[in-house]
């Protein structure tokens, strides 16, 4: 399988040829086409395997094609545990998304 032929739009499939990703991993071809088709999705694989954009890929394709409406209010969530994942979350969301009009950002807390 390749991210061609897993229904990619071609901003996103440019994304990925320019973050250097040739083939998707095992976690990203299980979970890119049925989180595509809305499917609730839950996978676990070791750090380095590809998650995040297991799961950043197919959300950015379903917002970027639903309409925002002009006030364009908050479509997605994304909870972390740290400061750190979160850092790296925003920064491949950001990455995946620079072809779309889509916006995002991080936000977290601490004492």
């Amino acid at each position: 399988m390749s991210f061609e032929t897993m229904g990619l739009t071609p901003p996103l499939l440019a994304a990925v040829r320019q973050q250097g990703y040739e083939r998707p991993t095992p976690i990203q071809e299980k979970t890119i086409p049925l989180a595509l088709a809305g499917k609730d999705v839950l996978g676990c694989a070791q750090t380095g395997t590809g998650k995040t954009a297991a799961f950043a890929l197919p959300i950015l394709q379903r917002l970027d094609s639903a309409s925002g409406g002009p006030r364009r209010p908050i479509r997605a969530l994304v909870l972390t545990p740290t400061r750190e994942l979160a850092l790296q979350i925003y920064e491949n969301f950001t990455a995946y998304g620079a072809r779309t009009s889509l916006r995002s950002c991080v936000i977290f807390g601490g004492v």
